[in-house]
């Protein structure tokens, strides 16, 4: 299984950015799809999650409001709209896949078995 963002980059504040992550090796239908943060010097955290089956989606409070997720069954490919971007949302983004079949949605990091290697998104004037 390989998980593979894309679409990070440098970006004033107040603009925008969409996420890419390629997803390959298997399908993850009924299960959740999830895309967190990590910023310097601080822990992983959880942005968004999504059900791959029913769309059914979970954000961070930080970030409802300004951030989507949204999945392509077709190219089995998982995104990240990001709007109103702050300097507070620089960070590497990476997206993860859990292989329990349910109908939570995970907030967690142990929570997930697949990770992509990460995209950076800077923020700034």
């Amino acid at each position: 299984v390989h998980l593979v963002e894309s679409g990070g980059g440098l970006v004033p504040p107040g603009g925008s950015l969409r996420l890419s992550c390629a997803i390959s090796g298997r399908t993850f239908k009924g299960r959740t799809m999830g895309w967190f943060r990590q910023a310097p010097g601080r822990e992983r955290e959880f942005v968004s999650a999504v059900n791959w089956s029913t769309g059914r989606d979970r954000y961070a409070d930080s970030v409802k409001g300004r951030f989507t997720v949204s999945r392509d069954n077709t190219k089995n490919t998982l995104f990240l709209e990001m709007n109103s971007l702050q300097p507070e949302d620089t960070a590497v983004y990476y997206c993860a896949a859990a292989v329990d079949f349910t109908s939570r949605l995970f907030t967690t990091a142990d929570e997930y078995d697949y990770w992509g290697q990460g995209t950076q998104v800077t923020v700034s004037s």
